[in-house]
Protein backbone atom coordinates (compact mmCIF):
# COMPACT_ATOMS: atom_id res chain seq x y z
CA UNK A 1 0.00 0.00 0.00
CA UNK A 2 2.75 2.67 1.28
CA UNK A 3 5.07 1.26 -2.00
CA UNK A 4 1.98 2.07 -4.15
CA UNK A 5 1.47 5.33 -2.93
CA UNK A 6 5.17 6.07 -2.83
CA UNK A 7 4.91 5.55 -6.91
CA UNK A 8 1.81 7.19 -7.23
CA UNK A 9 3.43 10.27 -5.83
CA UNK A 10 6.92 9.99 -8.38
CA UNK A 11 4.65 9.72 -11.47
CA UNK A 12 2.50 13.01 -10.39
CA UNK A 13 5.52 14.70 -9.60
CA UNK A 14 7.71 13.65 -12.55
CA UNK A 15 7.91 16.85 -14.29
CA UNK A 16 8.68 18.38 -10.90
CA UNK A 17 11.68 15.91 -10.49
CA UNK A 18 13.13 16.36 -14.08
CA UNK A 19 12.64 20.31 -13.79
CA UNK A 20 15.21 19.86 -10.64
CA UNK A 21 17.45 18.02 -12.41
CA UNK A 22 17.65 20.32 -15.32
CA UNK A 23 17.90 23.33 -13.44
CA UNK A 24 21.24 21.55 -11.11
CA UNK A 25 22.73 20.24 -14.68
CA UNK A 26 22.63 24.18 -15.85
CA UNK A 27 23.86 25.52 -12.32
CA UNK A 28 26.81 23.21 -12.86
CA UNK A 29 27.40 23.59 -16.26
CA UNK A 30 27.42 27.24 -15.52
CA UNK A 31 29.48 26.71 -12.33
CA UNK A 32 32.28 25.33 -14.74
CA UNK A 33 32.32 27.66 -17.16
CA UNK A 34 32.93 29.93 -14.29
CA UNK A 35 35.65 28.20 -13.14
CA UNK A 36 37.70 28.49 -16.40
CA UNK A 37 37.39 31.85 -16.21
CA UNK A 38 38.74 32.24 -13.17
CA UNK A 39 35.59 33.18 -10.85
CA UNK A 40 35.62 32.34 -7.13
CA UNK A 41 33.72 29.49 -5.16
CA UNK A 42 31.76 31.95 -3.65
CA UNK A 43 30.53 32.92 -7.50
CA UNK A 44 29.76 29.65 -8.23
CA UNK A 45 27.93 29.22 -4.64
CA UNK A 46 25.39 31.88 -5.94
CA UNK A 47 25.11 30.08 -9.02
CA UNK A 48 23.69 27.40 -6.99
CA UNK A 49 21.84 29.22 -4.89
CA UNK A 50 19.72 30.66 -7.72
CA UNK A 51 19.42 27.28 -8.83
CA UNK A 52 17.53 26.21 -5.51
CA UNK A 53 15.40 29.74 -5.69
CA UNK A 54 14.90 28.70 -9.47
CA UNK A 55 13.34 25.31 -8.78
CA UNK A 56 11.26 26.93 -5.44
CA UNK A 57 9.53 28.86 -8.58
CA UNK A 58 8.77 26.46 -11.33
CA UNK A 59 8.36 23.69 -8.99
CA UNK A 60 5.29 22.32 -6.37
CA UNK A 61 5.79 21.96 -2.88
CA UNK A 62 9.06 22.01 -1.08
CA UNK A 63 10.22 18.57 -2.03
CA UNK A 64 11.90 19.64 -4.75
CA UNK A 65 13.44 22.98 -2.71
CA UNK A 66 14.93 20.46 -0.41
CA UNK A 67 16.06 18.20 -2.93
CA UNK A 68 17.97 21.16 -5.37
CA UNK A 69 19.61 22.39 -1.68
CA UNK A 70 21.59 19.00 -0.83
CA UNK A 71 22.47 18.17 -4.38
CA UNK A 72 23.74 21.39 -5.05
CA UNK A 73 25.80 21.48 -1.83
CA UNK A 74 26.94 17.64 -3.33
CA UNK A 75 27.64 18.99 -6.66
CA UNK A 76 29.49 21.58 -5.85
CA UNK A 77 31.39 18.96 -3.32
CA UNK A 78 32.23 16.90 -6.37
CA UNK A 79 32.88 19.16 -9.30
CA UNK A 80 34.55 22.51 -7.52
CA UNK A 81 36.33 21.23 -4.21
CA UNK A 82 39.82 19.53 -4.59
CA UNK A 83 40.14 16.98 -5.07
CA UNK A 84 37.66 17.20 -7.46
CA UNK A 85 35.47 14.61 -8.81
CA UNK A 86 34.98 13.27 -5.33
CA UNK A 87 33.61 13.72 -2.04
CA UNK A 88 36.62 14.46 -0.67
CA UNK A 89 37.56 17.82 0.24
CA UNK A 90 41.28 18.93 1.97
CA UNK A 91 40.73 22.33 2.67
CA UNK A 92 39.74 22.50 6.60
CA UNK A 93 36.98 25.26 6.30
CA UNK A 94 35.06 23.37 3.93
CA UNK A 95 32.28 21.51 5.75
CA UNK A 96 31.47 24.92 7.30
CA UNK A 97 31.24 26.09 3.83
CA UNK A 98 29.21 23.53 3.13
CA UNK A 99 26.72 23.71 5.73
CA UNK A 100 26.44 27.15 5.74
CA UNK A 101 25.41 26.77 1.56
CA UNK A 102 23.19 23.80 2.46
CA UNK A 103 21.56 26.44 5.45
CA UNK A 104 21.22 29.17 2.77
CA UNK A 105 20.09 26.96 0.12
CA UNK A 106 17.44 25.44 2.56
CA UNK A 107 16.31 28.80 4.00
CA UNK A 108 16.22 30.70 0.34
CA UNK A 109 14.43 27.63 -1.35
CA UNK A 110 11.73 27.16 1.69
CA UNK A 111 10.86 31.22 1.61
CA UNK A 112 10.69 30.91 -1.78
CA UNK A 113 8.35 28.16 -1.61
CA UNK A 114 6.51 29.99 0.40
CA UNK A 115 5.98 33.34 -1.25
CA UNK A 116 4.83 31.12 -4.12
CA UNK A 117 1.89 29.11 -1.77
CA UNK A 118 1.46 32.74 -0.58
CA UNK A 119 0.51 34.29 -3.89
CA UNK A 120 -1.58 31.03 -5.01
CA UNK A 121 -3.02 31.04 -2.25
CA UNK A 122 -3.97 34.79 -2.35
CA UNK A 123 -5.06 34.09 -5.99
CA UNK A 124 -7.47 31.37 -5.01
CA UNK A 125 -9.06 32.83 -2.20
CA UNK A 126 -10.32 36.24 -4.73
CA UNK A 127 -12.11 33.85 -7.30
CA UNK A 128 -12.84 32.23 -4.64
CA UNK A 129 -14.95 35.37 -3.06
CA UNK A 130 -15.57 36.50 -6.48
CA UNK A 131 -17.44 33.26 -6.94
CA UNK A 132 -19.09 33.94 -3.52
CA UNK A 133 -19.91 37.23 -4.93
CA UNK A 134 -21.49 35.98 -7.89
CA UNK A 135 -23.82 32.95 -6.05
CA UNK A 136 -25.08 35.63 -3.98
CA UNK A 137 -25.84 37.50 -6.53
CA UNK A 138 -27.72 34.57 -8.74
CA UNK A 139 -29.51 33.52 -5.50
CA UNK A 140 -31.11 36.56 -5.13
CA UNK A 141 -32.70 36.30 -8.52
CA UNK A 142 -33.58 32.35 -7.90
CA UNK A 143 -37.28 31.84 -7.77
CA UNK A 144 -37.49 28.07 -6.01
CA UNK A 145 -35.83 25.69 -4.30
CA UNK A 146 -34.10 23.97 -6.76
CA UNK A 147 -32.99 26.82 -8.63
CA UNK A 148 -31.13 27.72 -5.74
CA UNK A 149 -29.94 24.69 -5.29
CA UNK A 150 -28.98 24.02 -8.54
CA UNK A 151 -27.14 27.62 -8.77
CA UNK A 152 -25.13 26.63 -5.58
CA UNK A 153 -23.57 23.62 -6.82
CA UNK A 154 -22.57 24.74 -10.17
CA UNK A 155 -20.68 27.18 -8.64
CA UNK A 156 -18.87 25.08 -6.12
CA UNK A 157 -17.61 22.92 -9.18
CA UNK A 158 -16.24 26.35 -10.58
CA UNK A 159 -14.85 27.46 -7.56
CA UNK A 160 -13.32 23.65 -6.88
CA UNK A 161 -13.02 22.33 -9.95
CA UNK A 162 -14.80 18.94 -8.83
CA UNK A 163 -17.72 16.95 -9.49
CA UNK A 164 -20.21 17.92 -7.08
CA UNK A 165 -24.06 16.37 -6.51
CA UNK A 166 -27.17 18.08 -5.58
CA UNK A 167 -30.17 16.29 -4.08
CA UNK A 168 -33.14 18.54 -3.24
CA UNK A 169 -35.81 18.14 -0.35
CA UNK A 170 -39.29 17.15 -1.79
CA UNK A 171 -41.73 16.19 0.65
CA UNK A 172 -39.69 14.88 3.14
CA UNK A 173 -36.97 13.15 1.19
CA UNK A 174 -34.38 13.91 -1.30
CA UNK A 175 -34.79 14.41 -4.90
CA UNK A 176 -33.00 12.63 -7.98
CA UNK A 177 -29.72 14.05 -7.86
CA UNK A 178 -28.60 16.35 -10.24
CA UNK A 179 -24.35 16.35 -11.05
CA UNK A 180 -22.11 19.47 -11.86
CA UNK A 181 -19.15 19.27 -13.51
CA UNK A 182 -15.63 21.59 -14.22
CA UNK A 183 -15.26 22.00 -18.03
CA UNK A 184 -16.73 19.20 -20.36
CA UNK A 185 -19.18 17.14 -18.87
CA UNK A 186 -19.10 13.21 -19.00
CA UNK A 187 -22.38 11.18 -19.22
CA UNK A 188 -23.54 10.84 -15.28
CA UNK A 189 -22.93 7.14 -15.41
CA UNK A 190 -19.89 7.48 -15.76
CA UNK A 191 -19.25 10.14 -13.39
CA UNK A 192 -18.10 9.76 -9.86
CA UNK A 193 -20.35 9.26 -6.56
CA UNK A 194 -22.92 7.75 -8.99
CA UNK A 195 -23.48 4.71 -6.29
CA UNK A 196 -23.25 7.04 -3.05
CA UNK A 197 -26.98 7.69 -2.78
CA UNK A 198 -27.20 5.72 0.23
CA UNK A 199 -24.55 8.24 2.12
CA UNK A 200 -26.96 11.19 0.78
CA UNK A 201 -29.83 10.01 2.61
CA UNK A 202 -27.60 8.72 5.69
CA UNK A 203 -26.93 12.62 5.97
CA UNK A 204 -30.22 13.81 5.18
CA UNK A 205 -31.82 12.07 8.12
CA UNK A 206 -28.69 12.25 10.47
CA UNK A 207 -27.93 15.91 9.29
CA UNK A 208 -24.83 15.19 9.55
CA UNK A 209 -21.31 15.29 7.43
CA UNK A 210 -20.40 11.63 5.93
CA UNK A 211 -17.97 10.14 3.13
CA UNK A 212 -14.79 10.97 2.36
CA UNK A 213 -12.61 13.04 4.83
CA UNK A 214 -15.32 11.88 8.12
CA UNK A 215 -15.68 9.46 10.30
CA UNK A 216 -18.44 7.59 8.59
CA UNK A 217 -18.40 5.76 5.06
CA UNK A 218 -14.75 7.68 5.00
CA UNK A 219 -14.28 4.88 2.01
CA UNK A 220 -16.26 6.88 -0.52
CA UNK A 221 -15.70 9.01 -3.62
CA UNK A 222 -17.32 12.19 -2.27
CA UNK A 223 -17.79 14.33 1.06
CA UNK A 224 -21.68 14.73 1.58
CA UNK A 225 -23.01 17.31 3.72
CA UNK A 226 -26.67 18.83 4.48
CA UNK A 227 -27.98 22.11 3.43
CA UNK A 228 -29.71 23.23 6.30
CA UNK A 229 -30.26 25.82 8.86
CA UNK A 230 -30.85 24.14 12.70
CA UNK A 231 -32.84 21.53 12.48
CA UNK A 232 -34.16 21.96 8.85
CA UNK A 233 -32.53 20.24 6.26
CA UNK A 234 -33.36 21.95 3.04
CA UNK A 235 -30.88 19.35 0.42
CA UNK A 236 -27.81 17.78 0.70
CA UNK A 237 -24.26 18.36 -1.37
CA UNK A 238 -21.69 15.87 -2.41
CA UNK A 239 -18.20 17.01 -3.45
CA UNK A 240 -15.98 14.83 -5.22
CA UNK A 241 -12.52 14.19 -3.48
CA UNK A 242 -10.78 11.52 -4.24
CA UNK A 243 -6.67 11.65 -3.51
CA UNK A 244 -7.28 15.22 -3.41
CA UNK A 245 -8.51 16.34 -0.13
CA UNK A 246 -9.75 20.07 0.74
CA UNK A 247 -7.48 22.09 2.58
CA UNK A 248 -8.71 24.35 5.56
CA UNK A 249 -9.43 27.30 3.74
CA UNK A 250 -11.69 25.26 0.93
CA UNK A 251 -13.61 23.53 3.21
CA UNK A 252 -14.89 26.93 5.12
CA UNK A 253 -15.83 28.42 1.84
CA UNK A 254 -17.24 25.24 0.92
CA UNK A 255 -19.46 25.58 4.42
CA UNK A 256 -20.19 29.56 3.52
CA UNK A 257 -21.07 28.69 0.14
CA UNK A 258 -23.83 25.93 1.93
CA UNK A 259 -24.91 28.47 4.47
CA UNK A 260 -25.56 31.16 2.00
CA UNK A 261 -27.95 28.83 0.06
CA UNK A 262 -29.80 27.68 3.33
CA UNK A 263 -30.48 30.83 3.99
CA UNK A 264 -31.57 31.64 0.42
CA UNK A 265 -34.00 29.22 0.62
CA UNK A 266 -35.39 29.95 4.10
CA UNK A 267 -36.17 33.79 2.47
CA UNK A 268 -37.34 32.47 -0.15
CA UNK A 269 -39.81 30.06 1.56
CA UNK A 270 -40.54 32.85 3.44
CA UNK A 271 -41.28 35.26 1.18
CA UNK A 272 -43.61 32.32 -0.14
CA UNK A 273 -45.29 32.00 2.48
CA UNK A 274 -46.13 35.84 3.28
CA UNK A 275 -47.31 35.96 -0.44
CA UNK A 276 -49.73 33.05 0.85
CA UNK A 277 -50.60 34.68 3.58
CA UNK A 278 -51.67 38.39 1.82
CA UNK A 279 -53.40 36.60 -0.77
CA UNK A 280 -55.17 34.82 1.88
CA UNK A 281 -56.09 37.64 3.71
CA UNK A 282 -57.39 39.77 0.48
CA UNK A 283 -59.52 37.04 -0.32
CA UNK A 284 -60.83 36.41 3.63
CA UNK A 285 -61.34 40.34 3.33
CA UNK A 286 -63.30 40.07 0.00
CA UNK A 287 -65.42 37.37 1.40
CA UNK A 288 -66.02 39.41 4.32
CA UNK A 289 -66.62 42.43 2.24
CA UNK A 290 -69.49 40.08 -0.05
CA UNK A 291 -70.89 38.72 2.90
CA UNK A 292 -71.28 42.83 4.59
CA UNK A 293 -72.56 43.47 1.56
CA UNK A 294 -75.40 40.70 1.25
CA UNK A 295 -76.41 40.38 5.15
CA UNK A 296 -76.59 44.39 5.24
CA UNK A 297 -76.66 46.30 1.91
CA UNK A 298 -78.61 44.31 0.33
CA UNK A 299 -80.94 43.82 3.15
CA UNK A 300 -82.79 47.63 2.40
CA UNK A 301 -84.07 47.08 -1.02
CA UNK A 302 -85.04 43.44 -0.61
CA UNK A 303 -86.97 44.24 2.21
CA UNK A 304 -88.32 47.46 0.58
CA UNK A 305 -89.38 44.71 -2.21
CA UNK A 306 -90.83 42.34 0.05
CA UNK A 307 -92.66 45.06 2.18
CA UNK A 308 -94.08 46.67 -0.59
CA UNK A 309 -95.35 43.26 -2.16
CA UNK A 310 -96.71 42.36 0.77
CA UNK A 311 -98.69 45.42 1.37
CA UNK A 312 -100.31 45.09 -2.05
CA UNK A 313 -101.33 41.65 -1.40
CA UNK A 314 -102.80 42.65 1.78
CA UNK A 315 -104.46 46.50 0.75
CA UNK A 316 -104.83 46.16 -3.01
CA UNK A 317 -108.45 46.76 -2.80
CA UNK A 318 -107.99 49.21 -0.20
CA UNK A 319 -105.06 51.46 -2.03
CA UNK A 320 -106.25 54.18 -4.27
CA UNK A 321 -104.31 54.04 -7.55
CA UNK A 322 -101.93 56.57 -6.91
CA UNK A 323 -100.61 54.65 -4.12
CA UNK A 324 -100.30 51.63 -5.95
CA UNK A 325 -98.61 53.44 -8.31
CA UNK A 326 -95.91 54.80 -5.97
CA UNK A 327 -95.24 51.18 -4.50
CA UNK A 328 -94.97 49.58 -8.03
CA UNK A 329 -92.37 52.50 -8.57
CA UNK A 330 -90.73 51.77 -5.49
CA UNK A 331 -90.65 47.84 -6.34
CA UNK A 332 -89.31 49.09 -9.95
CA UNK A 333 -86.34 51.05 -8.49
CA UNK A 334 -85.63 48.69 -6.27
CA UNK A 335 -85.18 45.83 -8.41
CA UNK A 336 -83.37 48.06 -11.10
CA UNK A 337 -80.75 48.74 -8.24
CA UNK A 338 -80.55 45.52 -7.46
CA UNK A 339 -80.04 43.79 -11.15
CA UNK A 340 -77.58 46.80 -11.85
CA UNK A 341 -75.43 45.48 -8.80
CA UNK A 342 -75.41 41.65 -9.76
CA UNK A 343 -74.53 42.98 -13.23
CA UNK A 344 -71.42 44.92 -11.89
CA UNK A 345 -70.51 42.15 -9.41
CA UNK A 346 -70.61 39.74 -12.26
CA UNK A 347 -68.65 42.53 -14.56
CA UNK A 348 -66.05 43.05 -12.13
CA UNK A 349 -65.44 39.13 -11.71
CA UNK A 350 -64.76 38.60 -15.31
CA UNK A 351 -62.25 40.58 -15.36
CA UNK A 352 -60.63 39.81 -12.47
CA UNK A 353 -60.33 36.19 -13.89
CA UNK A 354 -59.64 37.64 -17.51
CA UNK A 355 -63.23 36.35 -19.15
CA UNK A 356 -64.15 39.14 -20.06
CA UNK A 357 -64.35 39.53 -23.90
CA UNK A 358 -64.13 43.08 -25.89
CA UNK A 359 -66.32 43.41 -28.98
CA UNK A 360 -64.16 46.15 -29.71
CA UNK A 361 -65.87 48.52 -32.89
CA UNK A 362 -65.53 52.01 -34.35
CA UNK A 363 -69.10 53.36 -32.82
CA UNK A 364 -70.64 57.00 -33.07
CA UNK A 365 -70.33 58.51 -29.85
CA UNK A 366 -73.73 60.65 -30.03
CA UNK A 367 -75.74 57.16 -30.39
CA UNK A 368 -73.65 55.29 -27.48
CA UNK A 369 -75.08 58.52 -25.21
CA UNK A 370 -78.41 58.14 -26.01
CA UNK A 371 -78.75 54.63 -25.36
CA UNK A 372 -77.31 55.39 -21.73
CA UNK A 373 -79.77 58.37 -21.38
CA UNK A 374 -82.40 55.60 -21.80
CA UNK A 375 -81.46 53.42 -19.09
CA UNK A 376 -80.41 55.86 -16.22
CA UNK A 377 -82.69 55.18 -12.87
CA UNK A 378 -85.95 56.64 -12.70
CA UNK A 379 -84.86 58.68 -9.59
CA UNK A 380 -83.02 60.78 -12.66
CA UNK A 381 -86.23 62.87 -12.82
CA UNK A 382 -86.01 64.23 -9.29
CA UNK A 383 -82.15 66.11 -11.21
CA UNK A 384 -81.41 68.18 -13.88
CA UNK A 385 -79.28 65.91 -16.50
CA UNK A 386 -77.87 68.13 -19.17
CA UNK A 387 -76.15 66.18 -22.03
CA UNK A 388 -74.34 68.46 -24.25
CA UNK A 389 -74.05 66.53 -27.78
CA UNK A 390 -71.19 67.44 -29.57
CA UNK A 391 -71.20 69.73 -32.71
CA UNK A 392 -69.26 67.41 -34.90
CA UNK A 393 -69.87 63.68 -35.89
CA UNK A 394 -67.03 62.04 -33.17
CA UNK A 395 -65.69 58.65 -33.59
CA UNK A 396 -64.66 56.51 -30.73
CA UNK A 397 -62.99 52.71 -30.68
CA UNK A 398 -64.97 50.71 -27.60
CA UNK A 399 -67.01 47.77 -26.77
CA UNK A 400 -70.75 49.90 -26.81
CA UNK A 401 -72.06 48.07 -24.23
CA UNK A 402 -69.70 48.36 -22.01
CA UNK A 403 -69.21 51.99 -22.43
CA UNK A 404 -72.56 51.94 -21.85
CA UNK A 405 -72.46 50.67 -18.91
CA UNK A 406 -69.48 52.63 -18.05
CA UNK A 407 -72.14 56.03 -18.18
CA UNK A 408 -74.92 54.78 -16.39
CA UNK A 409 -72.50 53.92 -13.68
CA UNK A 410 -71.02 57.76 -13.71
CA UNK A 411 -74.33 59.30 -14.08
CA UNK A 412 -76.33 56.61 -11.45
CA UNK A 413 -73.28 57.63 -9.18
CA UNK A 414 -73.68 61.00 -9.49
CA UNK A 415 -77.60 60.90 -8.95
CA UNK A 416 -77.16 58.62 -5.67
CA UNK A 417 -74.48 61.24 -3.50
CA UNK A 418 -76.07 64.70 -4.93
CA UNK A 419 -79.44 65.97 -3.09
CA UNK A 420 -82.48 66.33 -5.13
CA UNK A 421 -82.61 69.13 -7.47
CA UNK A 422 -78.26 68.63 -8.30
CA UNK A 423 -77.52 69.41 -11.91
CA UNK A 424 -75.69 66.35 -13.73
CA UNK A 425 -74.10 67.27 -16.79
CA UNK A 426 -72.31 65.27 -19.47
CA UNK A 427 -70.04 66.28 -22.27
CA UNK A 428 -68.27 64.95 -24.65
CA UNK A 429 -64.81 66.39 -26.15
CA UNK A 430 -62.75 65.80 -29.10
CA UNK A 431 -58.52 65.90 -28.31
CA UNK A 432 -55.52 64.70 -29.90
CA UNK A 433 -55.87 61.11 -30.59
CA UNK A 434 -58.62 60.32 -27.81
CA UNK A 435 -62.04 61.15 -26.76
CA UNK A 436 -62.99 62.57 -23.63
CA UNK A 437 -66.09 62.07 -21.65
CA UNK A 438 -67.03 64.33 -18.48
CA UNK A 439 -69.41 63.49 -15.99
CA UNK A 440 -70.27 66.38 -13.53
CA UNK A 441 -72.35 67.26 -10.59
CA UNK A 442 -72.60 70.67 -8.24
CA UNK A 443 -73.32 68.62 -4.90
CA UNK A 444 -70.93 68.38 -2.35
CA UNK A 445 -68.44 66.91 -3.76
CA UNK A 446 -65.80 64.29 -2.56
CA UNK A 447 -63.33 64.89 0.51
CA UNK A 448 -59.46 64.58 0.34
CA UNK A 449 -59.23 61.56 2.40
CA UNK A 450 -61.46 59.92 0.39
CA UNK A 451 -60.09 60.94 -3.37
CA UNK A 452 -57.46 58.44 -2.80
CA UNK A 453 -59.80 55.49 -2.62
CA UNK A 454 -62.96 56.27 -4.75
CA UNK A 455 -61.82 53.40 -6.90
CA UNK A 456 -60.64 51.03 -4.70
CA UNK A 457 -62.84 47.71 -4.35
CA UNK A 458 -65.80 47.82 -1.84
CA UNK A 459 -64.92 51.48 -0.71
CA UNK A 460 -68.23 53.91 -0.35
CA UNK A 461 -66.71 56.72 1.01
CA UNK A 462 -69.13 58.66 4.06
CA UNK A 463 -71.84 60.16 2.14
CA UNK A 464 -75.50 58.44 2.34
CA UNK A 465 -77.38 58.10 -0.14
CA UNK A 466 -81.15 59.84 0.39
CA UNK A 467 -83.06 56.76 -0.36
CA UNK A 468 -81.33 54.71 2.24
CA UNK A 469 -79.54 52.12 -0.19
CA UNK A 470 -75.51 52.14 0.06
CA UNK A 471 -73.62 51.78 -2.86
CA UNK A 472 -71.38 48.76 -2.53
CA UNK A 473 -68.46 50.13 -4.02
CA UNK A 474 -68.50 48.04 -7.04
CA UNK A 475 -68.81 50.69 -9.25
CA UNK A 476 -66.40 53.10 -9.86
CA UNK A 477 -63.72 50.03 -9.49
CA UNK A 478 -65.19 48.43 -12.58
CA UNK A 479 -65.32 51.61 -14.78
CA UNK A 480 -61.85 51.81 -14.11
CA UNK A 481 -60.50 48.60 -15.57
CA UNK A 482 -63.18 48.47 -18.58
CA UNK A 483 -61.56 51.99 -19.37
CA UNK A 484 -58.19 50.73 -18.58
CA UNK A 485 -58.58 47.84 -20.94
CA UNK A 486 -60.05 50.35 -23.54
CA UNK A 487 -56.66 51.97 -23.75
CA UNK A 488 -58.02 54.99 -21.99
CA UNK A 489 -57.91 56.61 -18.47
CA UNK A 490 -60.42 57.40 -15.66
CA UNK A 491 -59.76 60.37 -13.66
CA UNK A 492 -61.66 62.35 -10.73
CA UNK A 493 -61.21 66.27 -10.18
CA UNK A 494 -63.33 68.79 -8.64
CA UNK A 495 -65.80 71.15 -10.27
CA UNK A 496 -66.07 74.43 -9.20
CA UNK A 497 -67.30 76.07 -7.10
CA UNK A 498 -68.55 72.70 -5.72
CA UNK A 499 -69.02 68.70 -6.87
CA UNK A 500 -66.74 66.25 -9.02
CA UNK A 501 -66.12 65.37 -12.32
CA UNK A 502 -65.18 62.24 -13.47
CA UNK A 503 -63.02 62.19 -17.17
CA UNK A 504 -62.94 59.06 -19.04
CA UNK A 505 -60.86 58.94 -22.40
CA UNK A 506 -61.17 56.52 -25.28
CA UNK A 507 -59.06 56.06 -28.37
CA UNK A 508 -60.81 57.62 -31.57
CA UNK A 509 -61.84 55.73 -34.31
CA UNK A 510 -62.09 55.75 -37.83
CA UNK A 511 -63.98 54.62 -40.89
CA UNK A 512 -62.28 52.82 -43.59
CA UNK A 513 -64.10 53.05 -47.03
CA UNK A 514 -63.05 51.02 -49.51
CA UNK A 515 -63.99 51.77 -52.92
Amino acid sequence: MRRGRFVRYILEHFKDFAKTAGILVAATFIGMIFLKLGFTESNIITVYILGVLLTSLFTRGYTCSVLASVFSVMLFNFFFTVPRLTFQAYHSGYPVTFAIMLMASVITGTLAAKLKDHAKLSAQTAFQTKIMLDTNQLLQKAQDDWEIINITASQLSTMFERCVAAYAEEGGQLSERQVFVPGSASQKSQLPMSKERDIADWVFQNRKRAGAMTSRFNNADGMYLAIRINEKVYGVVGIQIGERPLDTNEYSFLLSMLGECAMAIENNRNARAKERAAVLAQNEQLRANILRAISHDLRTPLTSISGNASNLLSNYEVLDEESRTQIFNDIYEDSQWLIRLVENLLSVTRLEEGRMNFNMSVQLVDEVLEEAMQHLNRRSVEHKILVEYPEELILARMDARLVVQVLINLVDNAIKYTPAGSEIKVTVKKTEGYVAFHVADDGPGISEDDKPRVFEMFFTGENRIADGCRSLGLGLPLCKSIINAHGGELILTDNEPSGAIFTFTLPVGEVNINE
